[in-house]
């Protein structure tokens, strides 16, 4: 597919390839998602650091201090997904957290990040609303290292759906979509947790673990940074 620039013919960029799969995948009728999710699947697995124009940093970089350890690039957000870029300095984490009710498609671009996935054993309470201090009975799913050459993390309402994102031995960044997008001032807030007993993120077993809801980790937060790669129009 190519897009008239001009009087020039010039290829769609990937992004923008990804962007409108996304937008017909999250606003397909049930029957259609599956098809429409493996195709936006196989477009994001392509996707790599030049694709957006990021240049890695330098992995001996120390972060400036009082930096946030994490930034979030915007690229584009509609109702039915949002799509950015985390970008994580040396040894940052995103700690243990959920996505009420929603899908989602992680994709290293460069560096290395550990992840680590949970399942809600009690679907009524991960459905409800969470509140600071209350108890959720959960499974360790897997922890798993990926690069830019791995396959992309996928998320869905009922599974995989708690995570916890480490970058490992440097910088690393994913491409991040979400559908819907969350919701602070409504049901699709995001939600933190700690692992309360059970094996650590790095031991995957398939036993029960009980997890309870927290606060924003005071160590943890996200500032901006402004996307300056391909243009996205929907």
């Amino acid at each position: 597919m190519k897009a008239r620039e001009g009087s020039a013919m010039v290829p769609t960029s990937l992004v923008q390839r990804i962007a409108r799969q996304a937008l017909v995948t999250f606003r397909q009728p049930p029957h259609a998602f599956h098809d429409k999710h493996q195709q936006l699947v196989s477009l994001v697995r392509q996707a790599r650091a030049a694709d957006l124009k990021l240049l890695p940093p330098g992995c001996g970089s120390p972060p400036c201090r009082g930096s946030p350890p994490v930034t979030y690039m915007h690229i584009c957000e509609t109702e039915q997904f949002s799509m950015g870029v985390f970008l994580l300095k040396s040894g940052a984490r995103i700690p243990l957290h959920d996505h009420p009710d929603m899908h989602g498609v992680l994709k290293v671009l460069y560096g290395k990040l550990r992840v680590s996935c949970f399942d809600s054993l009690d679907r009524r309470a991960a459905r409800s609303r969470p509140q600071v201090g209350a108890m959720l009975r959960s499974v360790l799913r897997s922890s798993a290292e990926y690069t830019d050459a791995s396959e992309p993390c996928v998320l869905a309402p009922d599974r995989d759906n708690l995570h916890q994102i480490d970058a490992v031995d440097g910088p690393a960044a994913f491409l991040d979509i979400l559908a819907p997008p969350y919701d602070p001032d409504g049901a699709r807030d995001c939600h933190y947790f700690r692992v309360l007993q059970g094996p650590e993120p790095r031991e995957p077993n398939g036993r029960e673990v009980w997890l309870m809801e927290i606060a924003q980790p005071v160590s943890f937060w996200c500032g901006t940074e402004t996307y300056l790669g391909p243009e996205v129009r929907l």
